[in-house]
């Protein structure tokens, strides 16, 4: 059996044109362009550069960005301050406040001063409560997790009645993506360090989202002949052919699954490009709810 490759970027390109088309006609209609407010706080390379490309994401599908940068040393109560400035204006319908944060912020306070019609990024504690009330329905759902069902989904997977099987459970993907499982019907187990022959819960596994931030680890034997894994993952091995002296690689052994699972994301490729997507179907919602 050879995995049929769950294209990412594909996926991801058909959410954008759909978003571009939306903002388009929003405009038509009502006068209204989408913005989006990113927040970084601090200069660490790698949120700068996934903030570069969310704004980037932005102007390509016609919403409006709006940037701002602060110092590394920034307040609680000037980031408080620019945020409540950001919940008053009628322009931005998206708040992103990119994570991590330095140190001496608090998370959970920052992000809980966010609106929740503005909460883009799905991570307010109220939106994040009400993934797991059968019945309620959150303003937004977290963009990595919400990208995994669209795979699913646009792949043609049922998720009904299948045993999912998330391996991770951070906040930001895990816990989040399990509920979301849930709510699809999928009968959900999930697994972290502290969890007993893992390999034998993993082999149990129609879906397997494998989330933990550790290059290649989960490997053939881990795996149901036949299940959809998801690879979340996105870790730098050493390699000294290439030019960088890296590449990226996932949480799952990409080659030797694919000879067992039935279909199975690429990373790159895979639900990368997916986050950002999610980001821009989620400020085209909240454009279109104000």
């Amino acid at each position: 059996m050879t995995a049929t490759k769950i294209d990412g970027k594909a996926i991801a390109v058909a959410i954008h044109d759909e978003v571009r088309s939306g903002a388009v006609e929003l405009r038509s209609r009502t006068g209204v362009v989408p913005g989006l407010a990113t927040v970084i706080v601090g200069d660490d390379p790698a949120s700068r550069s996934y903030v570069k490309a969310k704004r980037r994401a932005c102007v390509d599908d016609g919403i409006e960005p709006f940037g701002y940068e602060l110092a590394a040393d920034t307040t609680h109560g000037e980031l408080l301050s620019l945020l409540a400035a950001l919940a008053a204006d009628s322009s931005v319908h998206g708040i992103l406040v990119q994570l991590p944060l330095p140190k001496h912020l608090d998370e959970r306070r920052v992000l809980s001063v966010i609106p929740v019609d503005k909460d883009v990024d799905g991570f307010h504690p109220h939106n994040v409560g009400l993934l797991g009330v059968k019945g309620a329905e959150p303003s937004f759902v977290p963009c990595t997790p919400a990208g995994i069902i669209e795979l699913l989904k646009r792949s043609d997977v049922s998720l009904s009645g299948a045993r999912a099987v998330v391996l991770g459970r951070s906040k930001i993907v895990g816990l989040p993506a399990a509920l979301l499982l849930l709510r699809e019907d999928a009968t959900v187990t999930v697994c972290h360090s502290r969890t007993a022959s893992l390999a034998d819960v993993t082999r149990e596994a129609d879906v397997l989202v494998a989330a933990i931030g550790r290059a290649e680890f989960v490997t053939a034997d881990m795996v149901k002949p036949g299940a959809v894994v998801i690879d979340v993952g996105v870790n730098r091995v050493d390699d000294a052919s290439r030019k960088r002296g890296y590449r990226l690689v996932g949480d799952c052994a990409y080659d030797e699954i694919a000879e067992v699972a039935r279909a199975i994301t690429p990373v790159p490729g895979g639900v990368g490009p997916m986050t950002i997507a999610m980001l821009m179907q989620n400020t085209l919602r909240a454009a279109e709810r104000a």
